[in-house]
């Protein structure tokens, strides 16, 4: 599998960790939204957080979502992720351009702005769980920490990033997560924190030919680290024809009669994927009746 995440443990159970390779994934989003870079490197860093953050869901049907909705220029992103460990997102605009930030790096905190983060969980329930934050950084690996940290009262590091070819490909992409359990002693926490100041980017580590597994072996290596299962990601959207369908015979009938007196097939779009399907007048009064 080309894109994958890797599930673990450490220090005794005290911590849990993710890592995933997702270059594939974003590689796909970019050409579904021929998405600028900024907007890529954004939308990207959530799509391989929204995986691994879906993997830690325990139903065959739970779904996750994340929003993110800022005051800059991108103006938000979306992400659906299951439990299996697979994703689809978009975002609300796809073709920012800004320069730079300081550090000579796309500018992603820059583009999204102050706002919030909401993740909300469907797991089946008569109510989906909602969380949400204030955006600290727009950055999104910081804001997630922050999510995780109030919203579910678990200490975590995240770490996430995107890194584009010349020719505004996707280079390499992925992330980790990790968490303390409730029960964590002072000294692992205090071990984890030294350790997380010292490591190198992850696009950096990317470079250096790690993957998954390395990666958490350079931050966990000597905390005991256990891999536990390997998940297979990518950028996968379950719409069809038929969900087209079924949403547009939701419409008024006067919606429906208006465009059935125009006398011409519509082009309907998918926001995630942005797969086109078409209805013919015919199928429109097929619709309303």
């Amino acid at each position: 599998m080309s894109d994958y995440i890797v599930r673990a443990s450490a220090a005794d159970g005290q911590i849990r960790a993710f890592a995933v390779t997702s270059k594939e994934t974003v590689e796909a989003a970019r050409r579904a939204h021929d998405s600028s870079p900024v907007i890529t490197a954004a939308l990207g860093r959530l799509l391989s957080a929204g995986a691994m953050m879906g993997t830690m869901m325990k139903g065959e049907k739970d779904l996750l979502t994340i929003q993110i909705k800022g005051d800059g220029p991108a103006k938000g992103l979306t992400v659906t992720a299951d439990s299996k460990g697979f994703v689809k997102g978009y975002p609300a605009n796809a073709n920012v351009l800004i320069p730079a930030n300081a550090n000579g790096k796309l500018d992603v905190g820059g583009a999204i702005g102050s706002g919030f983060l909401s993740v909300i969980k469907d797991l089946g329930l008569k109510e989906p769980y909602v969380g949400q934050t204030v955006l600290q950084t727009g950055e999104i690996a910081e804001d997630l920490t922050y999510y995780f940290a109030t919203s579910e009262q678990i200490p975590s590091a995240v770490g996430l990033g995107v890194l584009m070819n010349k020719d505004n490909t996707v280079r390499q992409a992925g992330g980790f997560i990790i968490q303390l359990m409730p029960f964590t002693s002072e000294e692992t926490i205090d071990k984890l924190e030294k350790k997380i100041t010292q490591i190198q980017s992850v696009t950096q580590m990317q470079e250096n030919g790690m993957t998954p597994e390395k990666m958490l072996e350079e931050i966990l290596g000597d905390f005991g680290l256990e891999i536990t299962d390997t998940v297979e990601t990518g950028f996968r959207c379950d719409c069809s024809k038929e969900r087209v369908r079924r949403a547009i015979s939701t419409l008024n009938i006067k919606d429906l009669d208006d465009m059935i007196e125009d006398n011409e097939p519509i082009e309907v779009k998918c926001q995630f994927c942005n797969s086109a399907y078409h209805f013919s007048v015919d199928e429109l009064k097929e619709i309303r009746e």
